[in-house]
Order: C-alpha cells, then structure tokens, then sequence
C-alpha cells in the first residue's frame, strides 16, 4: 500500500470508512442486531439499578469488546467468502474460530453483567 503522507484529510475521511463500517454492522450484520439490542437492555438496566462509575466502565468496556469484535468476524466472514466461494475446510475453520471468539467474549460480557447486576437485583427482592 502506498504511503502519500500524513493529512488531516486523509484522516478525516478515514473516520468516515470507519463510521461506514458501523453503519454496516448495525444495519446489515443479523448477529450485531442481537448484541446492540442486548447492549441497550443492559444500558437500560444500567440506569434503572443506577450502577457505579465502575460499573459503567465495566460495562461499556464489554459492550464495546463485543461489537468490536462482531464486527471483525463479520469482515473476515465477508473477506473468506470471497476468496473462496466455494466451501473450503481452511475457511469454515477460520470462520469457526472468529465465531468463537465473538462467542467467548459475549460470555465474558454476560459474567460482568451477573457480576454487576445479580447483586442489585436480588437486593430488589
């Protein structure tokens, strides 16, 4: 890739290829819907238990990993089919992975939200 120098321009419009690319994963990306409508229950939940500072960080951190995340599964997802169409052992492996890693990081994300929320919530009852 040709490096033409540093420009405010330039990185300008790199914020734009990146702001498209959430725009992407929120509009046409089925498993980002199911994260983003988590995230919003969670920020929902957030303000009605009324969590801590820290608890915010904790929570926005791991929202943030998710979609992250989500979003580079779904790029290498996209990037696989492309260089191989047709069905490849190496690339349903590769697939496989990244899904995994978007799974164990939405698991991680859930045991925060249990660590944060359970005690508020029992606390309720």
């Amino acid at each position: 890739m040709k490096n033409d120098g540093f420009t405010f321009r330039k990185r300008l419009r790199s914020f734009r290829y990146a702001f498209n690319g959430m725009r992407l994963l929120v509009t046409k990306e089925h498993n980002a819907w199911i994260h983003c409508f988590a995230a919003v229950c969670v920020v929902a939940a957030g303000f009605l238990l009324d969590i801590s500072q820290m608890e915010w960080i904790a929570v926005v951190i791991v929202i943030g990993a998710v979609l992250a995340l989500e979003a580079v599964n779904s790029a290498l997802e996209a990037m696989a089919d492309f260089v191989s169409p047709e069905y490849s052992e190496a690339i349903k492996r590769t697939k496989d992975l990244a899904a995994g890693a978007v799974l164990l990081m939405a698991i991680a994300a859930a045991v925060v939200g249990g660590i944060i929320f359970f005690p508020k919530l029992a606390a309720l009852f």
